[in-house]
């Protein structure tokens, strides 16, 4: 059992599975967000469904998602980095590979009853023609803003251990940011060592846990 303390605002994902394929769609998210819907139009002029997407967020019809994953390919989408993925995970890597010194921008989030909104960054990212500063304010402002998020939560529990897991963390950047993050905050971190943070250390864990439940048979 667990309790949830906090999580990213959730964002649109218009296309449902085709959104976790696509980052222009995700970006499309980001701007009708922050009030921007009309960029979608100007960047995605070449893209058939651009309009169609474009009425579907303003009716609010797609699904809602808080995941950190669907945030990375928004933001590699806004900046122009990559708008179709051959394999998993290739936006976020392209993001990771513009990064060269995270820095989180102020002001760039806010926390609301432990719900960490990211819009104030997104904004910046709109008007921001250079991925590669882009992509280091995305990386610094994540980090710091989850740090931030964290932070709240051990006071308010008295926890001061965070232990780091998910797809996201195979990103050096962004994990090393995060760490550091936490660490100026006092906290003690734990990150993935002899397993990966992502599917693989789960998967493993599950199998553990079936491999300790009784099997039913005489």
């Amino acid at each position: 059992a667990f309790d949830r303390l906090g999580h990213l605002a959730p964002i649109a994902v218009p296309g449902g599975d085709a959104a976790a394929r696509e980052p222009w769609r995700m970006a499309a998210a980001a701007f009708h967000a922050i009030g921007r819907a009309d960029l979608i139009a100007a960047r995605f002029a070449d893209e058939p469904l651009a309009d169609g997407v474009a009425k579907i967020l303003a009716a609010g019809l797609a699904p809602r998602t808080s995941s950190a994953g669907r945030w990375f390919d928004a933001a590699a989408g806004v900046l122009g980095v990559s708008r179709r993925m051959r394999f998993e995970a290739e936006a976020a890597m392209r993001l990771e590979a513009r990064a060269r010194r995270p820095i989180a921008l102020d002001g760039g989030w806010r926390i609301d009853d432990g719900v960490l909104d990211l819009r104030p960054l997104f904004a910046r990212l709109a008007e921001e023609a250079d991925a590669a500063i882009g992509a280091d304010l995305f990386h610094g402002t994540l980090a710091a803003g989850l740090a931030d998020l964290a932070g709240r939560a051990a006071k308010e529990t008295g926890l001061r251990t965070v232990a780091l897991g998910g797809g996201c963390l195979l990103n050096r950047v962004f994990s090393s940011a995060l760490a550091a993050a936490l660490g100026d905050r006092g906290l003690t971190v734990l990150t993935a060592r002899d397993l990966p943070p992502n599917h693989g250390g789960l998967s493993f864990g599950q199998a553990v846990i079936a491999g300790a439940e009784p099997s039913g048979k005489d």
